[in-house]
């Protein structure tokens, strides 16, 4: 589907929201956890070394943007990445990243180091 040019306020607002919900370190480690599979809060708690409500916090953001879903399984509650989209915005961001710290580290490092 192609937007339209210019974007109207309200996608522009829905962009911004997601872009926002994304872009907080935790949340960030959340997600990249949950690209294994799904996850309690317990689980997340531990795999991040986070605090419990921290950690709710952040899934409660995730989840009001349709980032991630719950699914209650009798007093458990898990958490799952609903769109996927999100880990292709990770990777194009981890890709760009990836190649600025390789041209810095060429900038850097001293010409005929082994390193």
């Amino acid at each position: 589907m192609a937007l339209p040019h210019p974007l109207p306020d309200e996608i522009v607002d829905l962009i911004a929201r997601r872009f926002r919900a994304i872009g907080e370190p935790m949340r960030i480690k959340i997600l990249d956890r949950l690209r294994t599979g799904e996850a309690t809060v317990a689980e997340l708690t531990a795999a991040l070394d986070a605090g419990q409500q921290n950690v709710s916090k952040h899934l409660g953001v995730l989840a009001d943007a349709g980032i991630v879903g719950r699914r209650r399984d009798g007093n458990k509650v898990f958490y799952a990445i609903a769109d996927e989209s999100v880990l292709s915005i990770c990777e194009t961001v981890c890709g760009t990243v990836e190649q600025q710290l390789r041209e810095l580290h060429r900038l850097i490092a001293p010409t005929g180091s082994l390193q």
